[in-house]
């Protein structure tokens, strides 16, 4: 994959709020196979598209890459064979800096940064009046993928915010689907006593009733249409910082579960359960490797092995 082809895939899958990290190595002490410039794609089922190195290094990329896209926080990745690096994860001379020792590696160390690009939060804005436009408008000044919601429209996924400025017109149909589908914030634009009215005639449980902000947004004095759409989206961001401790919506979780890992019982390596991932089945369980050579050391004796 050449380095156009590689942004034009990012950008395929940014279109696609698909999760991904972009790994470049930086800097490389020779003799390693990857040179600075070389880049790969790690994606949320470990598939690793390009470039970073040969097996082993691309083994570690794969995984720490996955764990980028669970934290949402980049780090430059040193990948090591001297034993004085520790264990993995051990050294971390500098914040933002991971040492992990690779005994894989022909002797050079590579320095490889892993940039999280994870898609911004999804809102759906129901209403085309001033409020709403407003609403349009600030959110994608915050750097949300705030839309106009169309009727009917089914809800994606990732969704993660449904506001209905809609002044009394479709509000009740919309309240209840986003409700129903657990959207983490659900905002209803109205004044307090018709916010109530419309929310105790939702055919709804009282736990989902109770999960609709109406009046929608922060008591911050707002008069203009400008000033409510600020006061939601300031109401939606000190809900998102209480909810998170890395202060990141729902709608920005990149992988749907934690990263499956295993340990290389040849090498030592930590490893990600993922497609592609080297295994054999043993009496009880599968083990997991790093790269070909372990794999076939392992299957030429397992019993040396025996008690990893």
């Amino acid at each position: 994959m050449t380095d156009t082809e590689l942004l034009a895939r990012a950008d395929v899958l940014r279109h696609g709020r698909t999760p991904f990290v972009l790994a470049t190595v930086v800097h490389a002490e020779r003799p390693t196979s990857a040179k600075p410039g070389d880049s790969a794609l790690v994606l949320p089922d470990g598939t690793v598209e390009g470039f970073v190195g040969g097996t082993c290094a691309e083994t570690t990329v794969q995984l720490q890459g996955l764990r980028v896209l669970e934290t949402g926080e980049s780090l430059l990745l040193r990948i090591t064979p001297t034993a004085d690096a520790g264990a993995e994860g051990a050294g971390e001379p500098a914040e933002g800096l991971l040492t992990v020792a690779n005994p894989c590696l022909s002797g050079g160390t590579l320095d490889i940064f892993l940039e999280a690009n994870l898609p911004p939060a999804l809102a759906f804005v129901h209403g085309d009046a001033p409020i709403a436009r407003a609403l349009l408008d600030v959110g994608r000044a915050l750097g949300v993928d705030a839309r106009p919601a169309a009727p009917g429209q089914p809800l994606p996924p990732d969704l993660g915010v449904v506001v209905v400025a809609t002044h009394g017109r479709d509000e009740e149909d919309a309240l209840t689907e986003a409700a129903r589908a657990g959207i983490p914030y659900i905002g209803l634009v109205a004044s307090p006593k018709r916010g109530t009215a419309v929310l105790a005639g939702l055919d709804l449980t009282d736990e989902q009733r109770a999960r609709i902000h109406t009046p929608a947004g922060l008591d911050i004095g707002a008069r203009t249409p400008a000033e409510i759409a600020l006061s939601v989206f300031a109401e939606i961001i000190a809900l998102r910082q209480q909810a998170t401790p890395a202060g990141r919506p729902a709608a920005e979780a990149a992988v749907p579960h934690p990263v499956a890992e295993s340990v290389d019982p040849v090498c030592g390596m930590t490893v990600a359960i993922a497609p592609g991932t080297l295994s054999l089945d043993r009496a009880d369980g599968r083990v997991y490797f790093c790269g070909p050579g372990c794999q076939h050391a392992y299957a030429d004796d397992p019993s040396r092995y025996a008690h990893a």
